[in-house]
């Protein structure tokens, strides 16, 4: 067995790391395993964008510099601790600590350390009005406190279900099943972020996973895009169309990349 594979192969048992064995590619040249993957720069450093390249329902995966998104990326060993949604017009939306509110994208990115732009390729632009009819609806709702501290733990535990080579509808049952004891049922009262942004995109009839909102964190969003391998199947994978902002050395540094034939960001 390669190097590669080997060092892979034991940084995913130590942290959880999904992986997609493609079987047409077993007996071919070339890697036949895929690894979820951390990496989060731009390509080549030149894919850094603007306001004018979003579009109505892009999703914005951040990270800042404060003590609870440093805490959010330990437990996911994910490089974003932060999802929301751009409705159009400079707005975005996003559940915060006070609540589900409407913030101007320049102030998100000045605020973040690093905003990185994925876009649903099948969102088409007459679905940007519903969703921002339910981001309207939806401002002052209340933080969902008690989903997120539920998380701590759903975050430690669900990496038995993400060990190496585990085939994926195995996976996405053991975390079911966890989730299910661990988080429950989700609710549309209470909202923490990833949770809003999954629950905007089935009520625009665009559902991006069969699982509930409650239990998919913005590194599982991350985890959707094109050329990754996500924990739990994603109906779509998300494009990436970015990075708003970043900087290379943030207050708490992201997990190492992973090794294996993925496509890198």
């Amino acid at each position: 067995m390669k190097a590669w594979m080997i060092a892979a192969f034991a940084a995913c048992f130590g942290a959880g790391c999904a992986t997609h064995v493609d079987p047409q590619r077993i007996a071919a040249p070339g890697p036949a395993v895929t690894f979820q993957s951390n990496a989060l720069r731009p390509a080549n450093g030149e894919a850094l964008i603007g306001a004018d390249a979003l579009q109505p329902g892009d999703i914005l995966l951040s990270t800042g510099n404060s003590l609870t998104s440093a805490g959010i990326r330990l437990m996911t060993t994910a490089p974003v601790s932060h999802a929301a949604l751009y409705l159009g017009d400079g707005d975005v939306a996003e559940a915060v600590g006070s609540g589900v509110r409407l913030r101007r994208l320049e102030t998100m990115v000045d605020d973040e350390a690093v905003v990185v732009a994925f876009r649903h390729p099948r969102f088409q632009p007459e679905q940007g009005v519903p969703m921002r009819d339910f981001a309207d609806r939806s401002i002052g709702r209340r933080y969902d406190y008690v989903g997120v501290m539920l998380h701590a733990p759903f975050s430690l535990q669900r990496r038995i279900c993400e060990l190496p080579l585990l085939p994926a509808p195995a996976r996405e049952g053991c975390l079911r099943g966890i989730a299910t004891i661990q988080l429950g049922s989700g609710s549309d009262e209470r909202f923490f972020c990833s949770q809003f942004v999954l629950e905007a995109y089935r009520q625009v009839g665009l559902p991006m996973t069969d699982a509930d909102p409650r239990w998919i964190s913005p590194a599982d969003i991350l985890h959707m895009r094109e050329g990754d391998v996500p924990s739990q199947r994603a109906n779509q994978s998300l494009v990436y169309l970015g990075h708003l902002k970043f900087r290379p050395e943030p207050a708490f540094p992201a997990p190492p990349t992973m090794l294996g034939n993925v496509q890198r960001f």
